[in-house]
């Protein structure tokens, strides 16, 4: 699987300034190819290189790789919006976002990211530098730095290029790295139920709570700042408000990977599975006060499911969603499903047999037990049906399963299963 490493560049001041103007050089002349490829609507790699790389050498002095690194810009970044116009992200074919989109060519802003081949960067890891392409020559022994695990995983795994990246004076190379996967543990000895929640980020079926108190004060603190901020309506106002924003997106994205590595750490070393809620759509099917619509549009729950099932994936680990509905609000132990159950939002009773417990508990036992039978339900062998006066082996009809337990197509390694719309597995 491939995973971007991310190591922070000590430039001196004279380097510092070489990079910038390789930056600024490389993504003007970005710019001047992607209004080429939109007026000649060309945007395959090799046409749109023999129509403007003898011009982009020319104009801008870039030498023949990183003018072909350019090209190469150009090209993904129109790929990546034709793939969003296909899917629908941009609205329909009269939507105003779309036609804006495709009426003018793509323009890149002077300190956007540069891609770097082999041939234009070279690392030196035992001294911890390395030697790139400029506008001003090769420029050698420039310091980079980072976390020793990463630096461990940059070594041992980098492929492919690497992008240069400026973020507030501060400058960045960001490496693409090649992790070697475990084989899929296709034979879980169980399941842990994870309930994601505003409250609770967190719980497990074991009972263990990744609570969200601290989140939820620290996005409070941010949205007090935030509206201070507003309030002024200056430029210097609006640039602190993105550096405040582009914080607490890190810092939500750092509590998700503590709580993700945590979970997949305890699957791996029990032999287990996990199991999570599908939750897609959430937001549209549930009906807000005002002062809740905050809190839930920047709910990280999202964010937390593509932690657990890439570090899962990467760790062998097998991760089922299973049918969210109703999994507050039934008792594991007698199946009465009743709003009646939940008394208050952290604390659960059935009303039939008197079960008794945390809500976030009970939901995420709900959880595993649904991906034990949706696992049983996809590892049943399919039985055989032979016609009168027809032998046909392949024939073989699905099987019926009741709501709730049924899984969609995938498939990872030597492990496939599946066939419908209630479980999903990643």
């Amino acid at each position: 699987m491939k995973l971007a490493v991310r190591v922070k560049l000590l430039p001196t001041a004279e380097q510092a300034e070489a990079l910038a103007a390789t930056l600024h050089t490389c993504n003007a002349a970005a710019s001047v190819v992607s209004r080429a490829a939109f007026v000649a609507g060309v945007y395959s790699r090799n046409d749109l290189q023999k129509l403007t790389y003898h011009d982009i050498k020319a104009d801008h002095g870039l030498s023949a790789q990183p003018a072909v690194r350019v090209v190469k810009k150009v090209v993904d970044a129109y790929t990546t919006l034709h793939a969003t116009v296909r899917a629908g992200n941009l609205g329909g074919p009269a939507s105003k976002r779309r036609l804006k989109a495709e009426s003018k060519p793509i323009m890149f802003r002077s300190d956007a990211a540069q891609p770097f081949d082999d041939r234009c960067l070279s690392w030196q890891h035992d001294v911890r530098t390395v030697s790139l392409w400029t506008m001003r020559g090769r420029m050698k022994a420039v310091a980079f730095t980072g976390h020793p695990d990463q630096l461990k995983t940059l070594v041992a795994h980098r492929r492919g290029e690497s992008d240069l990246v400026r973020e507030n004076d501060n400058w960045y190379l960001v490496a693409t790295c090649e992790i070697p996967e475990k084989p899929l543990n296709v034979e879980p000895v169980d399941w842990i139920g994870l309930d994601r929640g505003i409250v609770n980020l967190a719980t497990t079926s074991d009972g263990d709570n990744f609570q969200g108190r601290g989140l939820s004060r620290y996005r409070r603190w941010h949205a007090h700042k935030r509206q201070e901020l507003q309030a002024k309506r200056t430029k210097a106002a609006k640039r602190r408000l993105k550096r405040r924003a582009r914080k607490e997106a890190r810092h939500a994205a750092h509590i998700n990977h503590v709580v993700s590595k945590e979970v997949v750490a305890v699957a791996e070393r029990t032999g287990r599975g996990i199991a999570l809620e599908e939750l897609r759509g959430i937001r549209d099917r549930v009906r807000l006060h005002r002062h809740q619509r905050a809190t839930l549009t920047t709910w990280p729950f999202h964010q937390l499911g593509t932690f657990i099932a890439y570090k899962a994936r990467r760790a062998g680990v097998p991760v089922l969603e299973v049918d969210a509905h109703y999994t507050s609000q039934r008792c594991p132990r007698c199946g009465e499903t009743s709003r009646r159950n939940r008394p208050s939002r952290d604390d659960f009773c059935c009303r039939r047999c008197g079960l008794a417990g945390p809500a976030d508990v009970v939901a995420a036992v709900n959880v595993r037990n649904r991906a034990r039978r949706a696992w049983v339900f996809v590892n049943t062998p399919k039985p055989q049906v032979v016609q009168p006066g027809v032998v046909d082996a392949a024939r073989t009809p699905q099987p019926v399963a009741a709501r709730g337990t049924q899984a969609r197509p995938f498939k990872a390694g030597s492990l496939t299963i599946g066939s419908d719309t209630r479980c999903r597995a990643r």
